[in-house]
């Protein structure tokens, strides 16, 4: 299992999206969960077929965060210039957790 860290400070566990069918599933299909996925070579997101709303957050190559927004279900978020991921969790996850554009996220495990 990987982690999200934020300076050292765990954010949650982490599920990697690495292969094309897992990119495009995110979280269709799927129960809200405490964890976050985080997307690789993925320009924008999407909420189809998602049962709840999502934080979403924009990522550059570094993994540092571009921008934040909560996306409704079945929504469709126009890709973003610079942004290299995207990482995904149940809404309210963003707060908690004090995520602002600007923070540097690492990926540990």
């Amino acid at each position: 299992m990987a982690w999200l860290l934020r300076r050292g400070e765990v954010l949650a566990s982490l599920e990697l999206a690495e292969s094309p069918i897992a990119r495009a599933r995110g979280f269709l299909g799927r129960d809200p969960c405490d964890g976050a996925l985080l997307i690789r070579s993925q320009l924008g997101a999407h909420t189809l077929g998602v049962r709840f709303p999502l934080d979403v957050a924009y990522l550059d190559a570094d993994l540092v965060v571009v921008s934040t927004r909560r996306m409704a279900p079945n929504r469709i978020g126009l890709p973003r210039r610079g942004v290299h991921a995207v990482l995904e969790a149940e809404a309210g996850a963003f707060e908690r957790w004090r995520l602002l554009p600007g923070d540097t996220l690492q990926v540990e495990g």
